[in-house]
């Protein structure tokens, strides 16, 4: 079964279709450049490693005013004075990695604390794609990331939308991911043929905005 670990490969590929791209957030290969621009654009982004599972190295940053930048790593939360200084601290935590800015999604939260999904596909013996799974990840108290071995808890889906949404509007956020998972699955089929699980991790935003963040091809 084949898997394949670049992340910009994967969400690359699903910019290019016209129905799935509006869930894909705005992103580029990071340059100190290129997250400087992102940062004007979004206020928000998140940094991760194109290769890497498990949150490992992922960094939110946000700009405040006056020229300030926050940045979140693992349990540490720090402000620096200026980009410079931003540059240098992210410098240090990327090593020799290669990383993408991506723009960042302020996710709903379920008391305090940010809460994903993960929509789990497998091709069957007969050839068939189905859902096996759809379940809600929070994060632990103080992280950012959701990850089960980074200390989140793991929910039903169905339970974390109700307590975000009216019962009628979690059930159409539900369905929302389920057919965006579908349609991603055909289309990344065509272009990394072998593929045979799929793990979709979706947010939704404070508006109600379904976002694909990140696709696995060894999920768990």
């Amino acid at each position: 079964m084949r898997t394949v670990a670049d992340k910009w490969a994967k969400l690359k590929t699903l910019r290019r279709h016209p129905d799935i791209a509006v869930h894909v957030p705005d992103m580029r290969k990071y340059s100190d450049r290129n997250l400087h621009l992102m940062l004007e654009r979004y206020g928000l982004v998140v940094i991760k490693p194109l290769r890497g599972t498990g949150g490992s190295g992922v960094v939110k940053i946000e700009r405040l005013p006056g020229g300030k930048y926050r940045y979140h790593h693992q349990f540490s939360i720090r402000t620096v004075s200026s980009f410079q200084a931003l540059a240098r601290r992210l410098r240090r935590i990327r090593g020799r990695r290669r990383y993408m800015v991506q723009q960042g999604i302020r996710l709903m939260q379920i008391g305090g604390r940010p809460v994903d999904y993960r929509v789990k596909m497998v091709k069957t013996p007969s050839g068939r794609w189905r859902i096996t799974a759809v379940v809600a990840r929070v994060a632990r108290p103080g992280r950012f990331v959701t990850n089960l071995c980074r200390g989140g808890d793991l929910w039903s889906g169905s339970a974390a939308l109700r307590r975000l949404f009216p019962k009628n509007r979690a059930r159409l956020k539900k369905e929302t991911m389920r057919g965006v998972a579908r349609t991603s699955t055909q289309w990344l089929e065509q272009r990394f043929p072998g593929i045979g699980a799929l793990g979709y991790d979706f947010g939704i935003d404070r508006r109600g905005t379904v976002w694909i963040l990140e696709v696995n091809t060894r999920p768990h």
